[in-house]
């Protein structure tokens, strides 16, 4: 049988075509007219790409480089954050503020699981500086409340700044960032943008860049005031990934062009593509009798319990071996206890009914058991029908 490769996994995710032919072709200088033209394109299109009026930069680093960047431009030695984690990226999030002197004030949430507004509510104070969250906790599939969180922010007016890593949230998750009051807002190439990884991109509010005159931590690549001035001539501070700007140029014109020329609508019908297959992958878990793992499941993946008895870790070879699929396994200490589909960026109906497809035979392969074959396609298949028939009824009223 032939195999392909296919990418299900959160992060690198499938590439735009578009993206790879323009990455490959591209040989512009970065200090030339030809990359300014191209990067200022970039950056402008970032902006509304996030939602936003703020300013927007992109880095070469990964995410966890602009979540440091927030960290050491945003905090002083001493200062207390208040760090929301449920999952291995929350726990990023208290790595980075110990790691500049700052005092972590920690709200878990359980695996799976967000977080009570009445318990970020009672954590507040004019003495926190700034909460920092994910919109999506990949590690287990979680959306957490960004609006929610954001009013009891603003509540402490411009003491608190709210950072947000969306590196899996933006193009999976409707975000109105300037109007919930988003101060610093993270996004990462290798995720809806459809390009590989290598390149970072942020929102900072002009709270944030009043906050950056004040702060003390040592910064210096990751020196943002540096790159906003260097972005206001059309250039960054230092060497950019010049390809991988080219591949961010291609990739949202073709989101542009998902919108027939709109770039907003573009990301939000994106975001409704994600929204959509997550629901099949949900509903096709189900079926098998599969148990899903978050309670407030987001739209950029699906985290699905392994069943009893069974390693995920076996599931995740055996779609390896049997159909050269990559899914991903649980983080931290969820290793061997879940699996994780994505289904973000360049992923589509068809991507959706193949791995669940892949998932009946991997199923009856590691567990020994019997399968109905067709069930998860078959649940799969009524929800995309009802959209498309609600979408249909919407049209015509």
């Amino acid at each position: 049988m032939l195999r392909k490769n296919r990418l299900f996994t959160p992060g690198p995710t499938p590439l735009l075509p578009a993206a790879q032919t323009a990455m490959a072709s591209f040989t512009a200088h970065h200090r030339t007219a030809d990359f300014r033209a191209l990067f200022q394109r970039v950056l402008a299109d970032m902006k509304e790409f996030i939602g936003t009026q703020n300013n927007a930069l992109v880095l070469a680093c990964s995410g966890t480089g602009m979540m440091e960047a927030s960290v050491s431009n945003l905090t002083s030695p001493g200062d207390t954050v208040l760090v929301l984690s449920a999952g291995n990226f929350g726990e990023r999030w208290v790595g980075l503020a110990k790691a500049f002197g700052c005092r972590v004030d920690l709200l878990s949430a359980t695996y799976g699981e967000t977080f009570s507004l009445e318990d970020i509510r009672a954590r507040l104070n004019p003495s926190v500086r700034a909460v920092f969250v994910q919109a999506t906790e990949s590690s287990t599939g979680v959306r957490h409340d960004i609006e929610g969180i954001a009013k009891i922010v603003r509540t402490q007016g411009d003491e608190t700044l709210l950072v947000v890593d969306a590196i899996t949230g933006l193009g999976t998750t409707h975000l109105n960032v300037d109007g919930w009051g988003v101060d610093f807002i993270i996004g990462g190439s290798q995720k809806a943008l459809m390009v590989p990884p290598g390149v970072a991109y942020c929102a900072v509010s002009e709270r944030a860049w009043r906050r950056m005159d004040t702060t003390t931590s040592p910064r210096f690549y990751f020196d943002l005031r540096k790159e906003r001035k260097a972005a206001a001539k059309g250039e960054s501070a230092y060497t950019p990934p010049t390809s991988l700007f080219a591949a961010l140029g291609a990739a949202l014109e073709f989101i542009r062009g998902m919108g027939n020329g709109d770039l907003a609508k573009g990301r939000d019908a994106l975001i409704d593509n994600a929204e959509l297959c997550a629901a099949m992958t949900r509903a096709g878990a189900e079926a098998l009798g599969l148990k899903l793992f978050a309670n407030s499941p987001g739209a950029a993946l699906t985290a699905i319990s392994s069943p009893e008895g069974i390693d995920s870790g076996k599931i995740i070879k055996e779609f390896r071996e049997s159909f050269d699929a990559v899914v991903a396994n649980g983080q931290g200490e969820m290793k061997g206890h879940l699996f994780r589909i994505a289904h973000i960026g360049y992923y589509d109906y068809l991507d959706t009914i193949g791995i669940l497809g892949a998932l009946e035979h991997v199923l009856a392969r590691v567990t020994g058991k019997a399968v109905d074959y067709g069930s998860a396609v078959r649940a799969a298949q009524e929800v995309y029908a009802r959209e498309l028939s609600e979408k249909r009824q919407s049209v015509g009223a």
